[in-house]
């Protein structure tokens, strides 16, 4: 690998670092650029889901501001993506890639509906919260079983491939929690959960470029504490519209694949 493509792979890993802490999905930026440097899909892949780990993490730790009352939700809501990520790991590695990828293309556009009508749904639970319980809790409500099973499949999904996992989680927790920030901020836990837990399988048990992580760690972590500094002054609004547009421009990447 030449000093521009370094240099290609190096700012590739910073975007998806700071498009994680914000939206998700930075892994749609660094799997295609790892391909275009001429890496094999399933090292691409691996290599891929390792290097942006270091921008998770940074973007979990400026968003920590956000965690404080999460903190017995994270407790119960990170077992079943440890679970989840863990197993999607194994399956990329044992089974076909078209028999996950046929789903993603779904999986995303669902995303992108659930990040479109969250406000209304959100309205809709915190009053049917309020009506059941005039004097809420000041944490947030715990992970029901039908949000751990949802959370499972989705950890699947990104042990898996992980392109737009993040996209997903925001999904989700949106409608659980009730705020895209304080959403965002669990987000990121969620998603470090899945990449460290993917890291230990891929270390492992499966061929990793390690030049390609350093670079993609040391990017996607400066990328991960910028993005998480500055998606903070952001207004729901905003990020709302650019979850949508990144959701659904994945899912016809992935179609197109």
């Amino acid at each position: 690998m030449g000093p521009l493509q370094a240099a290609a792979v190096l700012a590739a890993g910073f975007v998806a670092g700071g498009m994680n802490a914000v939206v998700g999905a930075g892994t749609l930026v660094t799997f295609p650029a790892l391909l275009a440097v001429g890496l094999d899909p399933v090292v691409a892949n691996v290599s891929s889901s390792l290097g942006v780990l270091p921008g998770s993490v940074a973007g979990a730790y400026a968003y920590r501001h956000q965690l404080h009352a999460l903190r017995s939700f994270l407790r119960r809501a990170v077992v079943p993506v440890a679970l989840g990520s863990a197993t999607g790991a194994l399956l990329l590695l044992l089974l076909p890639a078209r028999v996950f990828g046929a789903v993603v293309p779904v999986l995303l556009v669902a995303a992108a509906v659930l990040v479109a009508v969250q406000p209304r749904v959100a309205t809709w639970v915190a009053v049917r919260r309020a009506a059941a319980d005039p004097a809420p809790a000041p944490d947030a409500p715990r992970p029901g079983l039908l949000v751990m099973a949802v959370l499972l499949v989705a950890a699947m999904y990104g042990g898996y491939f992980g392109a737009g996992v993040s996209v997903v989680y925001l999904a989700v927790l949106g409608v659980v929690l009730g705020g895209l920030q304080a959403a965002n901020g669990a987000k990121n836990v969620l998603s470090t959960v899945t990449g460290v837990t993917s890291a230990v399988v891929f270390v492992l048990r499966a061929p990793v470029d390690w030049p390609v992580v350093v670079l993609l760690a040391v990017g996607s972590a400066v990328g991960g504490l910028v993005g998480g500094a500055y998606g903070r002054r952001l207004p729901d609004v905003l990020l709302r519209a650019v979850i949508i547009v990144i959701a659904l421009t994945a899912a016809v990447v992935q179609v197109l694949r």
